[in-house]
């Protein structure tokens, strides 16, 4: 990994001053870290105005335009070099600057109260371990174990005492796993947000649930040619009967918002993200799922802007989960929660094998405040769906993040009238406990109301 610049530092290109390229197929624990030679700027939302201005006195910034609530178009502006965009809703913005302008947009930063935070844009990768197994049927793959620390013995005693072996004719092992089948709950008439490589819009196991689509990167439709998404988004609210699987859907009648926000190479940017929270808040989103990130250094802070964003976001009622990262190689290296599962008002997802155990590639506690994990699901051969109407097994914790998206969707339900750090509150305060250390699990095994 690379050493990227501080929060409010310079931020370099590549060598010769170009952009990053989208390195397809890459796993996430073989990443650097990317930027993209933007920098996201948080306003004040009572005076957005002021600070842009500054900016544009100061650091001679492009053209501003502005997306509010649930407008179109973000997609091709965040995709133009000569603009830079406000996003109302969240008051969060995306700038270009010149690199010889970079000193004074810190300065600016620093001296301009309603500016509240400025950090250089980073890339943005789906957390998705191994290769996708897809089938063109019914058929139910056979789920293999993870390595961990845990011994086998603790590992056999868990599945134990949560009921008998896995059977997956009817159902998969992490719907099991979270008692999503024991639930009366539905998720109905509860909005989800999925932010990801977008959704088959005509995948005849989600037709029904998608409500609204919106595409955050430049040229791209929301269709997914990548497949993490459907697969997300099947888990969050996949049917109670698929014609043509087993249930694997927590959440069926949930009302799904699709966001795409990452490539069909799997690859975003900070500003995507943020202009598809802000989207997912305006829509009246409940919840956010967001299987994706970027890897952090032991010691990083978190990221400002995410964290600010997620409290506003906080504040509107939203509950925000996101996939803790896929980085260790347990048991010989534990990587820290990457971001922006790792700021404190968003809860970063943990992964969990068939066995119980932590999922090999799953990041843990090491860094400080916001960097804990705060709960775990199933995220090892997570069996849902994919593109052109049919299924496909995937691992990591991408996997285990929309069932924790889909937990707090029925929660949503059972509890309209709570606000979302109280939907948190119940979510994690529901957790299984196992053997392992909160460090890599959290409060523990997720589990459905």
């Amino acid at each position: 990994m690379t050493n990227g610049p501080g929060p409010v530092g310079p931020m370099g290109k590549g060598p010769n001053g170009e952009r990053p390229q989208q390195r397809a197929g890459m796993p996430l624990g073989a990443q650097q870290t990317e930027y993209t030679g933007r920098y996201v700027v948080l306003l004040d939302q009572q005076e957005p105005d002021r600070g842009m201005e500054a900016l544009r006195s100061s650091v001679g910034i492009s053209s501003v335009e502005r997306v509010r609530g649930a407008e179109p178009g973000a997609a091709e502006l965040l995709g133009r070099a000569d603009v830079s965009v406000v996003f109302d809703e969240l008051g969060v913005a995306v700038v270009d600057v010149q690199p010889d302008q970079r000193h004074a947009l810190v300065t600016t930063a620093e001296a301009e109260p309603t500016i509240v935070a400025t950090e250089p844009e980073r890339v943005v990768y789906a957390s998705v371990i191994t290769e996708p197994q897809r089938t063109l049927t019914g058929f139910f793959p056979t789920y293999r174990s993870d390595d961990d620390e845990v011994s086998r013995h603790t590992r056999a005693e868990l599945a134990t005492s949560l009921g008998p072996a896995w059977d997956e004719q009817n159902t998969t092992w992490g719907l099991q796993g979270i008692r999503a089948n024991w639930s009366h709950l539905t998720g109905s008439g509860v909005k989800v947000a999925v932010l990801d490589t977008g959704v088959d819009t005509d995948h005849p196991d989600l037709t029904g649930c998608v409500e609204a689509t919106a595409s955050f990167v430049s040229g791209a439709s929301v269709e997914d040619g990548h497949g993490h998404g459907t697969h997300c988004v099947g888990t969050v609210a996949g049917p109670a009967k698929p014609g043509h699987a087993p249930r694997y859907g927590v959440a069926g009648e949930a009302r799904v918002l699709v966001g795409k926000v990452l490539s069909d190479q799997g690859v975003g940017s900070d500003g995507g993200i943020l202009a598809g929270m802000a989207w997912a808040v305006a829509q009246g989103a409940r919840v956010v799922s967001m299987s994706l990130g970027a890897p952090v250094e032991p010691g990083e802070l978190f990221p400002q802007t995410y964290e600010n964003v997620a409290r506003r976001a906080l504040r509107r009622g939203t509950v925000i989960v996101a996939a803790a990262g896929n980085e260790s190689r347990r048991p010989g290296f534990v990587a820290p929660v990457g971001r922006p599962a790792n700021c404190p008002s968003i809860l970063a997802v943990a992964a969990l094998g068939k066995d119980l155990g932590t999922a090999f590639f799953s990041c843990g506690a090491i860094n400080g405040a916001g960097g804990e994990v705060n709960i775990a699901a199933p995220g090892v051969d997570i069996f849902s769906a994919a593109p052109d109407g049919t299924y496909q097994t995937m691992s990591g914790t991408s996997m285990a993040t929309p069932h924790a998206a889909g937990v707090a969707t029925l929660l949503a339900q059972a509890h309209p009238d709570a606000s979302a750090a109280d939907l948190s509150t119940r979510l994690l305060s529901g957790a299984h406990p196992l053997a392992q250390p909160g460090a890599d699990i959290g409060a523990g095994l997720l589990q459905a109301p």
